[in-house]
């Protein structure tokens, strides 16, 4: 009986503990379910976490390319300022203001376009101080330095005749094309500032612009103020040049006269306010005096040259590597003469009597035909006339005489009508003539 007691008590123990250890189990997977949900949702948001990091670590990253650009901005700003605050206070310590304020009605200003070349310059500013002194009240002189070279700027602030302005571009240079020259754009870019500067804050009419590396002649300031004349009366005039590319002490002779070309001579040379206005909207980036000479531009208005120069350039060493210097630039003749441009009537000149007068020039000139240009002109007396048949006769024609070969948007340099003129050996004038040259003068008959 004890036995069967014994039994069923240990039973009834068992029972417990499989009743025990059943509850034990189900609390143990209903904990591990819980532990295994938190788990999921804790790597849910690590997962979360780590995107949100890296989103911040690229706006971070962000924010620092920007932080660095502002910083440069601000370094060459700061450096802009340091050097336009020296300025002033040298030209406050000068009293250059007076220059300008004192002067009334000027004729033109006078800038000469510098950059780097001290020597050039110095040389340049003692030409035109020569004779730019007794008229300095018409023709007010400005030196645009484009940059900060040191001696530059100290050569130009030693001067108290001329008023100094600094063009300070920061801005990165992109070429157009591989391979191109950096200080053309450069160039472009200085040029426009400057001209902006005189007509919009200077206010002034008409301007002259030289480079820093040209002499000019006696009559020079006589010239350009009768050529102010003429720019005011004839607006099929774009501007007026002291420069003939053809200018070489062996194609020249006569210092009084003066001719309309299609071909923008530059070197030297007259713009009005009103011809700017329509010019420095659409400036180009580079190649400005190129770009003066396509079509499109200059639009069938023309330039006033003189057969004799009234600029010289010596700058054999600049941005164009002393192209054609031996050649063309070397040889020009600088006028010597002192012309009294006031009592000259240049009524000839104006677009509706030049054509009259200018074709009948050539009219009385005596055609040559065939081979052996330069040796038929040498043994004719008075003016000879010879027509080209294309651009490559014209060159090869020209290359014999020793003139410029070169073409610009279909029109040969210093050529009015597509006839370029020159004089030969002595006062004789010969004059190369386009296919249609004639026909556009009104000579169709000759």
């Amino acid at each position: 009986m004890r036995g069967y007691k014994f039994c069923c008590d240990f039973r009834y123990l068992l029972i417990l503990a499989a009743v025990a250890f059943i509850y034990i189990q189900m609390r143990l997977f209903a904990t591990q379910s819980e532990y295994a949900d938190r788990l999921a949702a804790a790597i849910e948001a690590e997962n979360h976490c780590t995107s949100q990091t890296r989103l911040l670590i690229d706006q971070i990253s962000q924010q620092q390319g920007r932080i660095v650009a502002l910083e440069e901005q601000m370094k060459r700003q700061d450096q802009e300022c340091r050097q336009l605050r020296a300025l002033v206070q040298d030209l406050e310590s000068k009293g250059i203001k007076k220059l300008i304020g004192n002067v009334q009605m000027p004729v033109a200003a006078v800038v000469v376009m510098a950059c780097n070349r001290a020597d050039y310059l110095e040389k340049t500013i003692k030409s035109i101080l020569k004779y730019q002194i007794s008229v300095a009240p018409k023709y007010p002189l400005f030196i645009s330095q484009d940059g900060s070279h040191p001696d530059v700027r100290k050569l130009a602030l030693s001067y108290d005749q001329l008023t100094y302005m600094q063009h300070l571009d920061f801005e990165p240079v992109h070429t157009e094309r591989p391979g191109e020259l950096i200080a053309y754009y450069k160039i472009a870019r200085h040029y426009k500032w400057a001209l902006d500067q005189l007509f919009y804050k200077h206010n002034f009419s008409r301007v002259i612009i030289l480079e820093d590396d040209m002499e000019i002649a006696p009559d020079f300031f006589d010239f350009f103020e009768a050529g102010a004349t003429l720019l005011d009366r004839d607006k099929s005039i774009m501007a007026i040049s002291s420069w003939n590319d053809n200018g070489q002490m062996q194609f020249v002779q006569d210092p009084y006269a003066l001719y309309r070309s299609d071909f923008f001579p530059g070197l030297g040379w007259m713009l009005s306010k009103s011809t700017w206005d329509e010019l420095s909207p659409k400036w180009p980036k580079a190649y400005w005096d190129d770009w003066l000479r396509l079509k499109e531009n200059h639009r069938g208005r023309q330039f006033i040259r003189p057969e004799v120069c009234r600029s010289y350039n010596f700058g054999e060493h600049g941005s164009s590597l002393g192209q054609f210097f031996k050649q063309y630039l070397e040889p020009i003749k600088l006028n010597d003469v002192q012309v009294d441009w006031k009592s000259m009537d240049l009524s000839y000149l104006l677009e509706d009597n030049y054509v009259k007068h200018f074709g009948d020039l050539v009219k009385k000139a005596k055609p040559i035909h065939g081979a052996d240009a330069v040796l038929k002109a040498f043994n004719i007396d008075g003016d000879v006339r010879i027509q080209y048949r294309d651009q490559l006769d014209f060159e090869d024609i020209a290359r014999q005489f020793g003139i410029f070969e070169e073409w610009k948007d279909g029109v040969p340099r210093a050529a009015y009508k597509g006839i370029v003129v020159f004089r030969y050996q002595t006062s004789r004038r010969v004059f190369l003539v386009g296919p249609d040259s004639l026909q556009q003068l009104g000579n169709e008959d000759t």
